[in-house]
């Protein structure tokens, strides 16, 4: 853990100067202005920190304020840095451009302080609208037919949440509204497949029971994602169950004579002799091949031996990205980062883009959403596509 710490920290730092070396050329900064933007990036790099302690001081409204301002620059800074890479391109395009014969670069180039005052407006714009489009959460349907439903279970209605991130940022009148997305959808099942809570969970009254309210024929099932365990194991495990949750650690539970639910938990708590792999494969073992077996996992990984074992794979954690172009780089470590696959042989999975956020409480073109996927009876031989309504 603490590589992590000294890893972002350190890349962090280097985006901030990435960044000021930009500011202080655009805006022509002297020693006041340079010293002023180096105390408030100093300020904005150690927000976490001081976000931690003051939590741990018992100063909630402080450490509220501070999370809020930090992680909203947070989602600010990767943008200027975002827009600012492509200005450089666009620059270096001018460059070459001029010694092709017969063309006029002086029309194409602008002064730095244009450049840098084009970054910020861009990046102030997209963060605006980033901080609306989060708030607007949507369900996301899909219809998947399957002869493993039986006649008198069809429709299926499962809704899902993942990545919900309840603490500082994400409160009541967020969680209000995806409660009420989620009793909309009138579900059979009610899963959240990690990353419930944040890594600062303190003072959370009154938030477990407005999940509690939704209710659900065949029950409510959770499982861990790796911020259950940055949080604190324990006390997120009694959130998650305060909120009506009954949570898979490596757990398979029957639904009626037609459905298996595994869950397992996420690889942030590892600390068992097997590996995941093969606690997973051992699950998934146990499950009738007769049943449509959904397999509930935070990370969208799809273990080699696994397909071909389970139906349908509900997983989160990516965020789709969360802030485009972010998602370019989370395609590098999941390929498979949001929406439905079909998998080989005879097994799928489907990610959601996640239903609130982490970090910088904004989204760009990466709406949240509630996940539902209704299961249809049909005499096939195996999943059919899906059908988006």
């Amino acid at each position: 853990m603490s590589l992590f710490f000294v890893s972002f920290f350190t890349l962090y730092g280097l985006l901030h100067l990435y960044v000021f070396l930009k500011a202080r050329g655009g805006l022509d900064l002297h020693v006041g202005g340079s010293s002023i933007v180096i105390a408030f990036m100093l300020l904005m790099i150690t927000a976490p920190v001081i976000v931690r302690f003051s939590e741990k001081a018992g100063l909630e409204l402080l450490a509220r304020v501070i999370a809020f301002g930090g992680y909203t620059w947070m989602g600010l800074l990767f943008l200027m840095v975002c827009s600012s890479i492509m200005v450089d391109l666009y620059r270096l395009l001018v460059y070459l451009v001029q010694f092709i014969p017969g063309i006029d670069v002086v029309r194409m180039s602008f002064l730095p302080r244009h450049y840098f005052l084009f970054i910020v407006s861009l990046s102030l714009a997209i963060t605006i609208y980033g901080y609306f489009e989060a708030r607007q959460i949507r369900i996301e349907k899909i219809v998947i037919r399957s002869p493993k439903i039986p006649v008198h279970a069809s429709p299926l209605r499962i809704a899902q949440i993942s990545d919900v991130h309840i603490g500082l940022i994400v409160r009541h009148d967020r969680l209000q509204r995806i409660a009420d997305q989620v009793k909309e959808t009138k579900p059979h099942l009610f899963l959240s497949t990690g990353d419930l809570v944040d890594g600062q969970i303190n003072n959370l009254e009154g938030l477990a029971e407005i999940l509690k309210e939704v209710k659900s024929r065949y029950g409510k099932y959770a499982i861990t994602g790796n911020h259950e365990f940055y949080a604190g194991l324990g006390q997120a495990l009694e959130f998650t169950e305060n909120a009506g949750f009954t949570i898979l650690r490596g757990k398979v539970v029957t639904i009626g004579d037609f459905m298996t639910i595994v869950g397992v938990d996420d690889p942030a708590g590892s600390g068992l002799r097997k590996s995941d792999g093969e606690i997973e494969r051992e699950l998934l073992g146990k499950a009738p091949a007769d049943r449509f077996t959904l397999l509930l996992k935070h990370r969208p990984d799809v273990e080699k031996d696994s397909a071909g074992l389970f139906d349908l794979q509900l997983s989160g954690h990516v965020h789709k990205g969360q802030v485009f172009p972010f998602r370019l780089f989370t395609r590098l470590f999941y390929p498979m980062y949001a929406g439905f696959y079909e998998l080989s042989p005879g097994s799928h999975l489907y990610v959601s883009r996640g239903t609130g956020t982490w970090g910088p409480p904004i989204r760009f073109l990466t709406p949240p959403e509630v996940t539902l996927i209704e299961l249809v009876h049909e005499d096939r031989d195996s999943l059919g596509p899906p059908s988006k309504q």
